[in-house]
Parts: C-alpha cells; structure tokens; sequence
C-alpha cells in the first residue's frame, strides 16, 4: 500500500475532475476563438470555468485570466504588471519566504533596476505585517506576499498587509497557490491573486491570475486575443474545464477538507512526538495549513528517512537538496534561522485527498524505526 503525503508538491486527480476533462477531450472539439457552432460549445466551456473558478476565489469572472500555472501568474504580475504600472513606481515588497517563481522574478526585476525589499521572518515562519509597513515606500508599487507558504504551510497576515499596502498606493499581490482550496481565504482587499489547479485535486498545466479590473494589464504573453487579449495562446479547454470542476469541489467540501486535514495532522503530529525523541514541530502552529506538518528530526539525515520511506511505501518532501555531495537547505528554512544541520533533518509531510486515519497509523509504524536508523547510519546513537 503506497501512503502518499506529499499533497503541498501535487494533488491526486480528482475523479469528477477527470470525467469532465475526458469528455470535453472527446467531444469538444472546436477552437474558443472560433465563431461557428464547434467554437461557440468551447468558449461556453471556459465560461463556465470562468465562474467556478471565480466563485472560488472571491473575484469577477471577467477578472480571471487562465494560466499554465501560478509560476506563469507570479512572472506575469512581476515582470509585465508592475514594470508597466502608469504612475513610474517601481519598488516590490516581498517576504524573505516566497516560492522560487517569485523570487527568480523579483531577482529579475532588481537586475533591470527595480529596488526590491524582502522582509524577514521570525523563527515562526510569520512575517509581521509592522515589518511590511516599515518596508514600504512612496514609490512602491506592488507587495507580494506569499498566502501560505509551500513548506512550513505557515499562513501569513496577508488582509492585514492588503489594507497597509492599499493605504501607500501599493498593490498587494498573493501567491495563493497552496491555500487556495485547503484553506478559508478572504480576498476583498487584494489586487492580484495567482493559483494552480493541480494544489487541489484539478490538472497540472492550469492555472489562473486573478485581477481586479482596476489594475492596468500587461500582458506577458502575447500573440492573440485570447482572455480579452490579456494572454495569447489557444486555451487549453480541457484543462481549464477540469481546473473550473476542481473550484465547484472546492466550494462545496471546504469546511469539510480542513476539518479532515487537521485530523490526520494532529494525528500524524501526535505519534511522532510520542514515538520520535528529537521531534521539533516547525512553523506557527496557530497559523498554519491544516494540511501541512513541517517536522525536524534532530541529529538526522533526512535525505536517508526520505529514500527509506519511499522504500516502505510513503511519498513525502525534504527540507534540504543533496546536490554535488553538499547539503543545500531550503531558502525557506534558512530565512527561519535554521541551520543547514537542522535543514538537513527537515521533512514535509502533507495530507489531502484519498489520506485515512489508517494510511496515518501505517507510517508511524515505520517511522520511528527509519528514523532511530537513519541517526545510527548518520553516526548518531
């Protein structure tokens, strides 16, 4: 029996959500842009996508834009929107904690001039939203800060930030990607939202960029009319029928999958702690995804608990790279303050879909073992 808790890299599809892209797979044939009979039963597909996924989000249907993703919504936020903004502000405020599509995309923007501020995190994982506000400037376009963030499942005080930011003229920008259909989000004060359809049951390659109708749009891919001319390319109608299927799911089962979430956490959590000396829980406990247990193992190679649960039928993440024969601890945990020692013992474990309290109860059966082995291999008694 394979136990899969690595939901925070990809979700399972869900079924309904492959009936619905199979069917359009097999009888929707037309291109959306086209305006005979084949064209129109495509577009009408998108718009029914539109609205789930719209619904969802707590954003127009006219304000959804359909991406390959969220790292193609983060670049298109960063390098199209605010490098056009009308009013000549050019400063990005972001967190020391942001998923690589932004940083690589903030690094980007710093090389062609822009002044960007990361703002730090505690130990915690929280950025303090005092921290943001000391951050801002007359000239800062854009905030963007991460909802929850895709290792620790730490949750900032993203409406917090919203109403400093609005309050300077700034835009504030979510990656959302990881709390979008996990978690309870309120967006009525936030610009731009990016997410995947893949974090929560839908397929990979979909995507969506939410934006309010107020915000100038760049486009960053051109070519086409496509999405009111917002981002070239034939869409991809089937994958966004799945993505609008995987939001209605989403809307109805929300309170649901917490609470079902946060039940196979607590109990994963509690079985470590009492079977594994050395458990440290990482993260803000009070402000996390209910599906996410960042855990360090002191005094252990995670990279060897890692390969060992793969070999007895669990999937889950690390905390640290092996690359070159040097450990490289994630960026994330280094902006906590871990070392790379305590990166290197660091593992994800992230529940949804398809888990059961007894898929749970298998891997604390042979965790403690893969671990006590792994310290032994590691030279650790």
């Amino acid at each position: 029996m394979r136990v899969y808790l690595d939901h925070n890299a990809t979700t399972p599809v869900r079924p309904e959500v492959a009936d619905a892209m199979t069917r359009v797979l097999r009888e929707v044939h037309g291109n959306p842009s086209s305006v005979h009979e084949e064209g129109a039963v495509a577009r009408a597909e998108i718009d029914r996508a539109r609205e789930r996924v719209a619904t969802l989000l707590g954003f127009a249907p006219a304000e959804i834009v359909f991406t390959a993703g969220a790292t193609e919504a983060n670049n298109t936020v960063l390098l199209s929107l605010v490098t056009a903004r009308p009013d000549g502000r050019r400063h990005v405020v972001a967190t020391a904690v942001e998923h690589p599509s932004v940083e690589a995309a903030l690094e980007l923007l710093e090389a062609a001039g822009h002044p960007v501020t990361r703002v730090p995190v505690g130990r915690d994982g929280r950025v303090p939203a005092a921290d943001v506000a000391d951050a801002l400037r007359d000239d800062t376009a854009l905030v963007s800060v991460i909802w929850a963030n895709n290792e620790t499942g730490v949750i900032q005080p993203v409406a917090e930030i919203a109403a400093l930011a609005r309050a300077r003229g700034a835009w504030l920008h979510s990656d959302a990607t990881q709390a979008v259909g996990k978690h309870p989000i309120d967006t009525r004060e936030i610009d731009l939202l990016s997410c995947s359809a893949h974090k929560f049951g839908g397929p990979k390659g979909v995507g969506a960029l939410a934006v309010r109708e107020s915000i100038p749009f760049a486009p960053f891919v051109h070519g086409g009319p496509q999405e009111r001319r917002r981002r070239g390319g034939t869409e991809n109608t089937a994958g966004i029928a799945g993505f609008g299927v995987a939001c209605e799911l989403a809307t109805s089962e929300l309170p649901e999958r917490v609470a079902h979430a946060a039940a196979l956490r607590d109990q994963l959590w509690d079985g470590i702690a009492a079977k594994i000396p050395g458990a440290v829980r990482n993260g803000d406990p009070d402000h996390v995804l209910a599906s996410t247990l960042n855990v360090t193992f002191r005094d252990t190679p995670g990279e060897i608990v890692l390969q060992a649960l793969d070999l007895e039928g669990v999937a889950a993440s690390a905390g640290a790279a092996c690359a070159s024969g040097s450990i490289t601890p994630s960026h994330v945990l280094v902006a906590m303050g871990f070392t790379p020692e305590e990166a290197r013992g660091t593992l994800r474990l992230s529940v949804g879909h398809g888990n059961d309290a007894a898929q749970i109860e298998r891997v604390l059966a042979v965790l403690p073992d893969l671990v006590a082995r792994a310290r032994a291999a590691g030279g650790v008694s």
